[in-house]
């Protein structure tokens, strides 16, 4: 089963103009807030519709603007989670659950909510109204309704954004748990890297109304296509870069030559690499492995379990012509059992910006 999108709608500051496939894996839509995800998803559901274009779900047209076909909301079998739930308040888990099921028999919509209500993990909360639930809870009835009509395709709009850590941890199982027997096109829009890699098996990245990338997680990790989506899927690392040979750069901004395993094409652009990829050398042959640079931190933050280092590959005080600044020039994200390791030793600390873990961008 597949859903094929192409749509293009003026919006106030600029254009939705997407187009895309998703098949029976989940597709992520990751963006940066007013990115148009939203209007995406209301276009395919019905709720909005598109100056022209055309959307099809299992080879039925849902909307097609040539042919002046638009499938009403109700009608395109299409399942959608809202990011604020909206469930009715005045009627039960139960009762907002069967809402989408009053065309069905009596008989055969207790069977579909009693279906829903267990594979959701809502036994016991049946009768309760949303206000007796907790937000993790009416999320839970909320995908129980999107799934109860049994639905083609299942659109879920920032789903875990108004949750805590703790719900937001349960609310992911659930939906992990449900991608996997559904096995039919489930659109995930989220702007949050962590979340869209965990429930994704693709990712499209939506900027500005436009795709800015699509592919499958990994690769749009390793080698983001421009500096644009390397920043959107969380790169913190980014430097100008003057190609020198067809896998050696020079980095204008971090002021040393890198070797890259990727294949150079452009005499200029820029080089990356996530913070997590960052390596601290130790032993005397780590220290002789290419790409390997004299560091001094320059400024740390802590969280719970991981430590980020801010530091630059110039001494302090040393001048760097090319450099935009004489701050911080890269950082990286270590586990705190890792930074206990070398952090008492003294500067020059070693950094390592291993070649596999370097991508090339031209713009």
């Amino acid at each position: 089963m597949a859903l094929e999108v192409q749509i293009r709608k003026k919006l106030r500051d600029f254009t939705l103009d997407v187009s895309f496939s998703a098949g029976n894996e989940p597709l992520s839509i990751l963006g940066a807030s007013g990115a148009g995800k939203t209007m995406l998803l209301r276009s395919i559901a019905g709720l909005e519709r598109s100056d022209r274009g055309k959307i099809v779900l299992d080879n039925r047209i849902l909307f097609d603007s040539q042919a002046h076909l638009n499938i009403p909301s109700r009608e395109r079998r299409i399942g959608m989670l809202f990011q604020n739930y909206a469930l009715f308040p005045h009627l039960t888990a139960s009762e907002n659950i069967r809402f989408g099921l009053e065309k069905f028999p009596r008989e055969e919509q207790s069977k579909r909510a009693a279906d829903v209500i267990q594979r959701t993990h809502l036994l016991g909360f049946e009768n309760r109204s949303p206000r007796e639930l907790s937000g993790g809870e009416q999320q839970r009835v909320a995908l129980a309704r999107a799934l109860a009509i049994e639905p083609e395709a299942l659109l879920l709009d920032e789903p875990l954004s108004a949750l805590d850590t703790h719900l937001r941890s349960q609310m992911e199982m659930q939906l992990e748990e449900t991608f996997q027997t559904f096995r039919r096109p489930a659109l995930l829009v989220t702007h949050n890297m962590e979340e869209a890699y965990r429930l994704g098996a693709h990712v499209l990245v939506l900027s500005r109304g436009h795709v800015a990338a699509f592919g499958p997680k990994e690769e749009l990790l390793r080698h983001p296509p421009s500096t644009e989506v390397a920043r959107l899927t969380g790169c913190k690392n980014i430097s100008r870069a003057r190609a020198h040979s067809d896998h050696s750069v020079e980095a204008l901004d971090w002021g040393c030559a890198l070797r890259l395993e990727q294949r150079i094409a452009t005499n200029s652009g820029f080089v990356g690499i996530r913070a997590h990829h960052i390596e601290f050398a130790e032993s005397t042959g780590e220290l002789t492995a290419e790409n390997t640079f004299p560091c001094w931190l320059v400024q740390s933050s802590e969280t719970p379990f991981r430590i980020t280092l801010f530091f630059s590959l110039r001494q302090p005080g040393q001048e760097s012509p090319q450099a935009q600044s004489d701050g911080p020039q890269l950082q990286a994200e270590v586990f705190k059992e890792r930074w206990r390791q070398f952090r008492d030793q003294p500067f020059p600390w070693n950094v390592r910006l291993r070649p596999d873990a370097l991508f090339w961008m031209n713009d």
